[in-house]
């Protein structure tokens, strides 16, 4: 029998609607129900492309008797992270601070009152590398919620405060500088990878934020080697275009597999502005074949592009994309020893998948540093790529979560505009005719179809669409990300609707989600669904922290309207962080490039201004006042 998973849109849950757990939604009903039983929650927090999630769910959620001691114990709960992210930030936090890690799945123990009390990422079903049972963590916690529970309250009362996290920082009196981001470049050196390019040690994740940043300074070596090295590595995905989440390895080889639609967003825009930046090809060439992933793979027929492809297909991480050399010849006949070669498969392979060992399995890759030698001629390269995308599209494709987030679908709004916009000016004779205006036709049918499907019965914007249902409270990322797209369609277009709607989303923005106090922005609605504390995200995770995206979309639209409170707002999320970004660049990237435009001459603008919308509007903005000086 199916539990009340079975009613929800998101693909994530929906995959739990048959486990044997009395599996609920977050929302009133389920804390009601803890409170009427007296029973602490048990939230378990994933999202659908997540490799140990299933893992997870294999193990333990699919068990009846691991079912039994959950549905006695506690009242159970899935979230979406995806869905709620503001869910997952708040126990994410908690979790890291009493478990020393974070990741998903992550479960986390509360109180009926929502207070978290204990919690971990992966647990296995039985010991193993030092970590308990999942069934010896659900006894351990049931007893001591029967014998304790007066303590674990306490406790729990002691960790809200400390969750409202940066809504207790302060603004900064100190002037703004190019010496803070000329310090920020210096942090980063030293956890450059000169060899293989990127930041730190494994894993690797691509950090769009931080690279362009980087191309904005002018500091084009860190920027172009990490985007070279990645476009070279096994993370990109040379069959099908497009870029896994992570590297597990130092040298960018294999991936843990799941694609997700921001990465692929931001990635393809790093690598335009690489191409700007160096003028060299290939940057361009993943540009496009990122976009013509998505084009490709991930959009609906309403024009809205979906969330994630799966790491896993058939339950074995990976299977799609890794190949034999034995497949390769089999496909390719006479070009196998060529795309051999440049691809660098052997018989002994590069990936063994730990739960399923097979040896002789390749995830493809360029040599690196680069051997141009090893690369066949380009008709061969797409002659080897059409052939092997065949024979990749008959096997089982990996799971697709469908739902279209706003935040993400706004990210591919600006990447597709800024690639149609920079084509159409200086189109490369070796991109196809057509390929600026197909990308710019889908940005405006994006757009067009999250003003339509995306919004409530008041206008007001909603978070997530999926099985023709769009819910959720839109988030500040929801309503920033949409911000920079409709700047961005406006100054590709100069069509005035798309200004006259950016102008309406920062009022919205500042209204809903400003703090009058300390400055900045919380990343939830003044009036959105309660918390145990209402929080200001303010750190890349990857994705752009919304903050900084209210910043930079604030600040471009205060230089094309020269509405002084949107400088003053985009100025107050700079304040915050001044003094802490500079020290921390792999979390501010976004936030630094608001910074760099913050100090740099404002960009010439080349559509007309309706005089209805330039200058300071006599009513003002929520909460308006002078603009302070940076």
């Amino acid at each position: 029998m199916a539990n009340a998973l079975a009613a929800e849109s998101s693909p994530y849950l929906r995959q739990h609607a048959h486990n044997p757990v009395d599996w609920l939604p977050w929302g009133d009903t389920a804390l009601e129900r803890a409170r009427s039983q007296d029973k602490p929650l048990l939230v378990s927090i994933g999202y659908s492309s997540c490799h140990w999630c299933h893992v997870m769910e294999r193990e333990s959620f699919e068990d009846p008797r691991t079912a039994e001691l959950m549905n006695e114990g506690f009242v159970c709960v899935k979230v979406d992270r995806e869905e709620r992210p503001d869910v997952d930030a708040l126990y994410m936090e908690a979790v890291q601070g009493m478990a020393g890690r974070g990741g998903w799945p992550l479960n986390v123990f509360l109180t009926p009152e929502g207070l978290p009390f204990y919690g971990g990422t992966y647990f296995p079903p039985d010991p193993r590398g030092g970590m308990p049972a999942w069934t010896q963590v659900l006894q351990a916690i049931a007893e001591s919620w029967e014998q304790h529970r007066e303590e674990i309250s306490a406790g729990g009362e002691r960790l809200r405060e400390q969750l409202s996290g940066a809504a207790r920082l302060s603004p900064s009196s100190q002037p703004i500088h190019p010496r803070e981001l000329d310090a920020a470049v210096q942090v980063l050196r030293p956890s450059f990878d000169e060899r293989h390019g990127g930041f730190g040690q494994a894993p690797k994740f691509p950090q769009a934020s931080v690279i362009e940043f980087l191309l904005l300074r002018g500091e084009r070596a860190m920027a172009l080697r990490t985007l070279d090295a990645m476009a070279s590595g096994g993370i990109h995905d040379h069959v099908g275009g497009g870029f896994a989440r992570y590297s597990v390895d130092q040298t960018w080889t294999v991936p843990h597999f799941e694609k997700m639609l921001y990465d692929n967003a931001l990635l393809a825009r790093a690598y335009l502005h690489g191409w700007q930046a160096s003028g060299e090809l290939r940057l361009l060439e993943v540009c496009l074949d990122t976009l013509q992933w998505a084009l490709r793979e991930m959009r609906g027929p309403e024009g809205g592009f979906y969330a994630a492809l799966d790491a896993d297909s058939e339950g074995v991480e990976g299977r799609f994309y890794v190949w034999r050399v034995e497949e390769l010849r089999q496909v390719l006949g006479a070009d196998a020893d060529a795309a051999i070669a440049w691809f660098g498969a052997t018989e002994r392979g590069n990936f063994v998948d730990p739960h399923q060992p097979q040896p002789g399995l390749n995830v493809l890759r360029e040599a690196w540093p680069r051997d141009e030698r090893a690369r066949p001629d380009r008709d061969a390269r797409l002659r080897i790529r059409e052939r092997l995308l065949a024979a990749r599209a008959a096997r089982p494709r990996p799971g697709l979560d469908d739902k279209r987030l706003t935040a993400w679908n706004a990210l591919m709004i600006t990447a597709l505009a800024d690639a149609g916009t920079q084509l159409q000016r200086e189109p490369p004779p070796e991109v196809a005719p057509g390929t600026a205006e197909a990308l710019l036709a889908a940005a405006r049918e994006c757009v067009e179809f999250v003003q339509r499907d995306l919004r409530d019965e008041r206008g007001r914007l909603l978070r997530t669409y999926s099985q023709g249902e769009a819910k959720i409270d839109a988030y500040l990322e929801d309503h920033a990300f949409l911000l920079e797209a409709l700047i961005g369609l406006f100054e590709t277009s100069c069509e005035e609707r798309w200004l006259l709607e950016a102008v309406t989303l920062a009022d919205v923005i500042i209204e809903r989600f400003a703090d009058p106090e300390q400055g900045g922005f919380f990343s939830t609605a003044r009036d959105s669904e309660p918390l145990i504390a209402r929080r200001k995200d303010l750190e890349d995770t990857p994705i752009p922290a919304g903050a900084s995206s209210a910043a930079m979309g604030l600040l471009r639209l205060a230089q094309i309207t020269g509405e002084e409170e949107y400088a003053r707002q985009a100025l107050s999320v700079m304040r915050l962080l001044l003094e802490i970004a500079p020290r921390h660049p792999t979390a501010f990237g976004h936030l630094l490039q608001a910074l760099h435009w913050q100090l740099s001459p404002a960009r010439p603008l080349a559509c007309p201004v309706p005089a209805s919308i330039r200058g300071p509007r006599a009513t003002g903005s929520p909460g308006s006042g002078p603009a302070p000086s940076a």
